[in-house]
């Protein structure tokens, strides 16, 4: 003890301490770093972004160059502190100088170097990078030894080493993190976002529009009732079919009959010529699954029809946009011809009309994993048809039927409970 300078004993032991605050504040960084980010800037060229990449994809002996240099320097600086303690204290340091030296380790060494990690990671991990790697390729036996015998362990306890892949986000998180991105992403592109996420979980039926709704050309009607029909239509697409929808014959684009219908006469055989063959989905089709169909038969309209071949309704490319966008106007009464707003707060609403749509539109939570329409959901609740003013409630909505029709509840006041 007496032939070293205690100058160089000191300098040695700040050294160290300062080490230790290095591999500590590595550690915290590496394991804090957003990883996700961490790939964005690796992949538009960042250096350090790779180099850390690199690192952590074998984490075992990350973490094992990382412990194996902090208990170097903290083994070493534990006995310098002692030495000292010996040499200023006599016996007496040899009580003192674990308490002090805890205490200065765990403020210079762990605590504050981890807190500056956890609210700078990328910094920190970046610098770093530079001197774990070649420590790396310094201590790679030992590291090698090391990560064999912890692996081992892991292994004898059932814990396996992850695939690859196992860090890509769920649906369901990565939900959470549009959630959580706040002023990030705007408002409207947030809930975008999560349409786009809840495409799986919504099937063609839910948004079609339902076969008794469909606006099409009945080839047995008269040739006078099919030009006023053609002439006054506010769709661009209409299926023909003869005498009854499941027997499709195909679907006419308004805009290619243009011509045609400035002639005085016209017959069914010419309106023919320009339909093409009837593009059919089968229910339950999911609609992520239904928009790359749509995108890969180059088509923009499908006929909706169940497992026996019955057509149940139709669906359009815009009823899945609207789906994710939202409704193309901003007003009530113009997106929402079934739902009138009325003046005491309610709304009188098609029976027919789209659970989902009513959702959208008011904001409500109206149950959607049964019935589809507004009728369905009575009927479900009621077990009955129902008469004209029969009062329900379901949750917090209040219904009122206001008239049935043909076995269907036809027109309905609806209220939130909140507004009663």
């Amino acid at each position: 003890m007496s032939d070293i300078p205690e100058t160089f004993l000191i300098t040695a032991l700040v050294i160290l301490i300062f080490a230790s605050a290095f591999f500590s504040g590595s550690e915290t960084g590496m394991v804090a770093l957003n990883r996700y980010r961490l790939r964005h800037l690796a992949r538009h060229g960042h250096k350090g972004a790779r180099r850390v990449e690199k690192l952590l994809k074998r984490m075992d002996r990350l973490l094992g160059v990382i412990l194996i240099g902090n208990n170097f320097v903290n083994n070493y600086a534990a006995t310098i502190a002692a030495l000292l303690a010996l040499a200023w204290f006599g016996n007496a340091g040899a009580a003192v100088a674990p308490i002090v030296f805890t205490i200065v380790m765990l403020v210079f060494a762990e605590v504050t170097p981890k807190t500056y990690a956890a609210r700078k990671p990328e910094g920190l991990a970046f610098f770093a990078s530079l001197i774990l790697k070649p420590l790396q390729v310094i201590f790679a036996p030992l590291v090698w030894a090391v990560s064999g015998i912890s692996n081992g362990i892991l292994r004898l306890l059932g814990v396996r080493e992850p695939e690859d892949g196992a860090d890509d986000l769920s649906p369901e998180e990565l939900r959470t993190v549009v959630n959580e991105a706040g002023g990030l992403i705007p408002k409207r592109h947030q809930k975008m976002l999560l349409n786009i996420l809840d495409l799986e979980k919504v099937t063609v039926e839910d948004i079609m529009i339902p076969r008794s709704e469909m606006v099409g050309i009945d080839l047995d009607a008269d040739m006078s009732d099919i030009i006023s029909m053609l002439r006054n239509s506010q769709h661009t697409r209409l299926p023909i079919y003869r005498g009854d929808p499941n027997h499709m014959l195909g679907v006419l684009h308004l805009r290619k009959i243009n011509r045609l219908l400035m002639r005085q006469e016209i017959n069914k055989a010419e309106l023919m010529q320009f339909s093409v063959e009837p593009y059919y989905v089968p229910e339950g089709t999911p609609l992520h699954r239904q928009l790359i169909n749509f995108q890969n038969a180059r088509r923009r309209m499908g006929i909706v029809v169940d497992e026996y071949g019955d057509v149940l309704g139709l669906i359009t490319l815009e009823d899945i946009l609207e789906e994710i966008v939202g409704e193309f106007t901003t007003d009530l009464a113009a997106s929402s011809p079934d739902i009138l707003p009325q003046e005491d707060g309610s709304y009188v609403i098609d029976g027919s009309t789209h659970l989902r749509e009513i959702n959208r539109t008011l904001h409500w939570e109206l149950p959607t994993d049964g019935p589809k329409t507004l009728n369905g959901l009575i009927l479900e609740h009621l077990q009955q048809i129902p008469e004209s003013n029969t009062s329900l409630r379901v949750g917090d909505y209040l219904i009122e039927v206001m008239q049935v029709k043909d076995n269907m509840v036809k027109a309905t006041r609806m209220r939130h409970r909140s507004q009663a």
